[in-house]
């Protein structure tokens, strides 16, 4: 018997049940191809451990918002390169972890995905006027490659405005600004329909 593997299942297991990880899993079976859901745990096993010790605001464990921003993204039937995406979404910005091990372990499209999403937030400017359009003017140009990158960052926002009260007072700024760049964002995807 593989004692090591039980261990690591049965810690798994428990954190699953705090972070959502298991209702995220319920999800996505019911309609990726199974084949989709073991990179898909590997993701999940990589971010967890990458963000083990660090908390949200609010106490829970910080690897609860990446997962549930794949649970909206699931919600939406998105494919199991942005779930991934979105489960690693915050790994390069917020941990030791580089790009190039996203890369490696799980290709050049989700490390791509990843790249865009956290080169949203990157460039800081004087006015919110500026920042605003600048972010719109990132958000279009990141549609125009791959309009997943908008997705996963919409997703996230969407579960920050959900915790806002756990946000500090610049990322509830931050927060509302892209609320106007959601609803545009939404209304390009319904005409394109």
């Amino acid at each position: 018997m593989d004692y090591g593997a039980a261990i690591r299942e049965r810690r798994l297991s428990s954190v699953w049940r705090t972070d959502g990880f298991g209702r995220l899993i319920a999800q996505l079976e019911a309609y990726l191809p199974a084949s989709d859901i073991p990179s898909i745990q590997q993701a999940y096993e990589f971010a967890a451990k990458a963000h083990e010790g660090q908390q949200r605001r609010d106490g829970d464990p910080y690897i609860s918002h990446p997962v549930a921003v794949a649970e909206i993204l699931a919600g939406l039937h998105l494919d199991a390169g942005s779930i991934k995406a979105a489960l690693l979404h915050d790994v390069i910005e917020d941990t030791p972890s580089t790009l190039a091990q996203i890369e490696t372990l799980f290709g050049d499209d989700v490390a791509l995905l990843v790249d865009g999403v956290s080169k949203i937030d990157h460039l800081h400017f004087d006015s919110v006027a500026e920042a605003q359009a600048e972010s719109f003017r990132k958000m279009l140009l990141a549609m125009a490659k791959d309009l997943r990158v908008i997705l996963v960052k919409l997703a996230d926002r969407t579960h920050n405005m959900r915790t806002i009260q756990a946000l500090s007072p610049r990322s509830e700024e931050h927060t509302s600004e892209l609320q106007s760049l959601a609803y545009l964002v939404c209304r390009l995807l319904l005409e394109k329909k």
